[in-house]
């Protein structure tokens, strides 16, 4: 839908943008001809596995892989000492940032082991039984250490300490705490004021556990480091420029050393942004001579890889009689695990980004614990936050008889508005992502007994950022797009729309290709909602610089003067001189490339800025059985400002996908150590994504208030969909039960005790 109240100064006559044709990829991919990380294979190849540790917290006095390396079959062996001391100045890491030598550490334990599943030697042999077998030889002779996986646990005094002389970011000496990594804040007005001259003031703690992003393909690589210092890695991840990177980082060579070929992805959601296997299997490969294949198990996804971090979070939010936000204090604690670089800056600009509170005290914490160092999660830090957020508006709403719906309205920002970072928001859309969902029938629809009904809002900042994209036209008049961001939704589909869009062609005309990292100039990572604002942008300014460089060849096969021609519907128009009203299309044009200047082609490298920050707003109703605790999900309504939709259905595919994953995060899944410091449910049978038989129809609303700083108005899409689930359903059972939920997930036996415990 548009948006109501907006006058659209954007095109409405697009021939290519907003349609759904159908995706480049798709049939390799549902006929299982699709080559991803662990399907490559690479003549000579050698297989190899990792030794992890069975313990969370322990001090490696020595490894003996004597034996391993004995054994028949095996190739190489290498453990941290391989490492060469990596720099601890910090890089981006994805979303994040962090430094080398914390990178490497987690690749391969150096020192200390520091959670379950951390590597300590890796082995590559001809096979992968082999392989396995020299693991099974290797000893490890640990000193074990107190562990802590709990939050609080992990601030008191006196806590297993994991990084001795760790300095927290953000705050004076005096002020930190045993493993706080990092303090960040936000500052405004005088919020203990207006809490003291609120009408209602709601304090709570809310609860949150880590969780897995829950990608079907696990981690994997193929590396080959030649005896010349020239490396190949194949691989499967969100950025193999970030690969590239980090790897270059961690062994300490130079980036142009590295050619890394990106392979299709089967899912990542933020959790393949960073670098796991392919610093050990370069080392593995450069002593054996030979190519060598890392592919993660299962098992080592959830115990080695980076969950979300779990969170605790405290908060007074207060409001006047009429609804007004008055003003709030929030001190919220991330669970970032093993090493530095968590999510408590976003936790922070988030929280109350998307309304107008002029009065606010936002204070956030990294904190480190045994547990694998955290990775992004869609929208990083902002579901946690905006559920403590939005339970407190929604208990607000409740305890001054007003509409919930309405209040947020009425403190929602608007354009003009201060924004994230103290400048005026530009086109934002929440009011209408509001007023869309006031009139949606799903808000006005009748609850059957037992049911309740929640609505919640969110934003996600989005970004922009480099990238690179060249189109080339074929002498048939096909063209090439080729560019550098893995597709993980859909985005091959998006830059041929809006190439095709630009030149005119239809979309069958376009062919994109991801080009590896010595085809192509820099991209960075595929995260963030930037690769069709940023990357689209790169991919338009390349499509318009061959576009000229067309008008420019007819001109010159008209012998006319280039500003006497014009592109119109795909083809050249001359509009003077005894040309005049003839037209040449691309492929007529293409074909006398050879005599008019040689191919036909554009690059465009750019750092995109001017993008928008994405607004929504989830209805949820939920049934709740209070005999069992058990809450099943009857009716779900996404809506969201999404800019302009490129490709319909990908659209709202991301809302359904981030909509669904926010559902599990709030309903059934969480990460589950015991006292030992181990992970009890490190597969996908113990630990339960949503399945599509758990949920009813997603519907969606696509509220497009166009970004002006992008040719189509492209706004991110892909994050802002998880941040609201997590509030939504808990508002609803809250109002199913008539008892405030604070805890997630919300398993059977947790409603049913909270429920039990309300009745007395």
């Amino acid at each position: 839908m548009n948006a109501p109240g907006r006058q659209d100064t954007f095109r409405s006559d697009f021939r290519v943008v907003g349609t759904s044709p159908v995706r480049p990829d798709g049939i390799d991919k549902v006929t299982g001809k699709a080559l991803y990380g662990p399907d490559f294979v690479a003549p000579g190849m050698l297989a190899g596995a990792i030794l992890r540790s069975p313990h969370p917290h322990a001090r490696i006095r020595a490894i003996d892989t004597r034996a391993a390396e004995a054994l028949a079959g095996v190739k190489a062996v290498v453990t941290g000492r391989d490492f060469p001391q990596a720099s601890a100045d910090e890089i981006a890491i994805g979303e994040a940032e962090g430094n080398a030598a914390d990178l490497a550490h987690n690749c391969m334990a150096q020192g200390k082991v520091l959670y379950e599943g951390h590597a300590v030697a890796a082995v590559a042999a001809t096979t992968r039984e082999i392989a396995e077998a020299a693991l099974r030889l290797i000893v490890v002779d640990y000193e074990l250490l107190p562990h802590v996986t709990g939050l609080e646990e992990a601030l008191l005094p006196g806590a297993p300490v994991l990084h001795e002389g760790l300095l927290t970011k953000g705050c004076k000496p005096a002020e930190a705490k045993p493993n706080a990594a990092a303090r960040q804040a936000l500052n405004r007005g005088d919020p203990a004021a207006a809490l003291a001259g609120a009408a209602k003031v709601v304090s709570r703690r809310f609860v949150t556990a880590p969780v897995h992003q829950g990608y079907i393909e696990p981690h994997a690589c193929v590396a080959l480091w030649n005896t010349d210092g020239q490396a190949q890695i194949w691989a499967s991840s969100q950025g193999h420029f970030m690969i590239r990177e980090l790897t270059a980082a961690i062994l300490q060579i130079p980036q142009a050393n590295i050619r890394v070929t990106p392979l299709e992805i089967g899912g990542g959601f933020g959790g393949k942004t960073k670098v796991y296997l392919e610093p050990v299997a370069m080392l593995l490969s450069r002593k054996a001579g030979r190519p060598v294949r890392l592919t993660m198990s299962r098992g080592e996804v959830f115990r080695a890889t980076g969950p979300a971090p779990g969170s605790i979070i405290d908060i007074r939010l207060g409001a006047q009689a009429d609804g007004t936000l008055a003003g709030v204090e929030m001190e919220f604690w991330y669970n970032c695990g093993a090493f530095p670089g968590g999510d408590a800056l976003y936790g922070v600009t988030m929280a109350v980004g998307h309304y107008r509170l002029a009065d606010a005290d936002i204070t956030g914490w990294d904190v480190l614990s045994n547990m694998p160092s955290t990775a992004a999660y869609r929208a990083p830090g902002a579901p946690q936050t905006t559920f403590a957020v939005e339970s407190c508006i929604d208990e607000l709403a409740q305890q001054l008889g007003l509409d919930p719906l309405e209040m947020r309205l009425k403190n929602a920002v608007r354009q003009g508005d201060p924004g994230l970072f103290g400048l005026p928001h530009g086109n934002v859309g929440y009011i209408e992502c509001l007023e869309a969902a006031k009139a949606h029938p799903h808000w006005t629809a009748p609850l059957k007994p037992g049911e309740g009904r929640g609505i919640a809002g969110g934003l996600w900042m989005n970004y922009g950022g480099p990238s690179t994209a060249q189109v080339s036209v074929a002498d048939d008049g096909s063209v090439l797009v080729t560019e550098g961001s893995p597709d993980i939704g859909g985005s091959r589909a998006s830059m041929a729309i809006m190439a095709a869009e630009t030149l005119g062609l239809p979309y069958d005309k376009v062919r994109v290709t991801i080009a590896d990292t010595s085809s192509i100039g820099y991209s960075m990572v595929t995260g963030g909602s930037r690769t069709t604002f940023a990357t689209g942008r790169a991919v338009i300014a390349a499509a318009e610089g061959a576009l000229a460089e067309l008008v420019k060849r007819a001109a010159l096969i008209w012998g006319v003067e280039a500003d006497e021609v014009a592109w119109q519907d795909g083809m050249a128009r001359c509009s003077t001189g005894d040309h005049a009203g003839e037209t040449l299309t691309l492929a007529a044009i293409a074909a006398q490339a050879g005599v008019t200047g040689g191919p036909i082609s554009a690059e465009a490298s750019l750092n995109a800025q001017g993008w928008l920050p994405g607004f929504a707003v989830h209805i949820c109703d939920t049934a709740v059985d209070t005999e069992t605790g058990h809450v099943a999900i009857t009716r779900y309504t996404a809506v969201q400002d999404v800019g302009r939709a490129i490709h319909r259905d990908y659209v709202e595919g991301q809302l359904q996908g981030g909509a669904t994953q926010g559902i599990g995060w709030a309903l059934n899944e969480a990460y589950l150590w015991n006292a030992a410091g181990l992970m009890d449910n490190a597969g996908f049978l113990d630990y339960r994504v949503p399945v599509a038989s758990d949920l009813p129809m997603i519907d969606t609303v696509l509220v497009e208030v166009p970004n002006p700083h992008h040719p189509y108005g492209v706004k991110g899409v892909g994050e802002a969909p998880i941040v609201p689930p997590l509030a939504a359903v808990a508002n609803s059972v809250s109002r199913a039960t008539g008892v405030r939920m604070q805890q997630l997930p919300l398993a059977p036996d947790r409603v049913f005790a909270a429920v039990n415990a309300a009745r007395g």
